[in-house]
């Protein structure tokens, strides 16, 4: 079983990486899928061998033997990895719930900023003359809407700004505020998963870019709203923007633009990604294996217990 334990634990060291690397030769919806499917995974498997691991050590607290009608002989006796693991599961769920604590209070902020304004088409005009444009995040009362200011408004011209609209109601459709959300609660329950923030971030704005240019028809004018809002808003940066609303203007952006004024990406094979997404596979195959593994011989080596105890 410890085999089984450690492989959850260490193998995302080795995977993330190669997500990353993956990840840049793909187009950029496949690139954010992947990339939030794999921390989805790494983190999950992490947790539940931690918890199984703190599972078989209480299995031995006398309480436990009695009320479960267990017999200690089958059990396994390893109080320092059960303590250990107790701490790590410990820390990373007090991370967790700060995150959520600090997602939860980023939307209620936001919201809080736009208040009562009209939303008309899902779209919210604030009276600031701060440059600034997001993707607000619904909940079950609150319906998502783009929220753009006046002073972005005036940055842009006609066609820019329906390149920006575009873009961020592409986040709203494709609900990119929940990669986001994933890939900060991996973070927090996996050291090695932080790594991902950022290239998931990346790709979803690159997600939203394309959709935009397909939308308007015109890369080129989407690439100049995107440059053009990026430096508005940097003059007078807003506070209200929550982490978990994506904006056109955040993100490498350089680097978004020069994609927008290239022709629209097609992944052609190759043996680099190939090799990429065979390891990658094998990684998430080894650790998924791994974790179902503990959780059955754990339940063995309950069903045995109680079995001995009772003859």
């Amino acid at each position: 079983m410890t085999f089984s334990l450690l492989v959850p634990l260490l193998l995302p060291f080795l995977a993330a990486p190669l997500a990353r690397r993956l990840a840049e030769q793909l187009a950029p919806r496949t690139a954010a899928l992947l990339l939030a499917a794999t921390a989805t995974t790494l983190a999950a498997a992490s947790t539940t061998v931690l918890a199984l691991a703190v599972g078989g050590g209480l299995l031995r607290l006398p309480l436990v033997l009695a009320l479960g009608h267990l017999s200690p002989h089958w059990l396994p006796d390893t109080p320092l990895r059960a303590a250990a693991a107790g701490l790590a599961l410990t820390a990373t769920a007090a991370l967790a719930v700060r995150t959520a604590r600090h997602q939860l209070a980023d939307l209620r902020r936001a919201r809080s900023s736009v208040g009562h304004a009209p939303a008309d088409l899902g779209l919210t005009v604030l009276q600031d003359d701060r440059a600034d444009a997001f993707a607000l995040p619904g909940g079950p009362r609150h319906p998502g809407r783009v929220v753009v200011t006046t002073g972005m408004l005036r940055a842009l011209d006609g066609p820019e700004r329906a390149a920006l609209l575009a873009h961020e109601r592409a986040h709203l459709a494709g609900r990119h505020h929940l990669f986001l959300a994933a890939a900060e609660y991996a973070a927090a329950l996996h050291p090695a998963l932080r790594q991902l923030r950022a290239p998931l971030g990346y790709h979803l704005e690159r997600w939203a870019d394309e959709n935009a240019a397909r939308t308007t028809g015109d890369r080129a004018t989407t690439a100049r709203a995107v440059g053009r809002a990026a430096l508005a808003a940097a003059r007078a940066p807003r506070p209200d923007r929550p982490r978990l609303a994506p904006a056109a203007h955040t993100g490498p952006v350089p680097r978004r633009v020069a994609a927008l004024l290239a022709p629209a990406p097609r992944p052609r094979p190759s043996r680099g990604r190939t090799t990429a997404t065979l390891a990658l596979a094998a990684c998430l195959a080894l650790t998924t294996a791994a974790t179902l593994d503990a959780t059955t011989d754990l339940h063995h080596t309950v069903e045995a217990a109680q079995s001995s105890a009772t003859h």
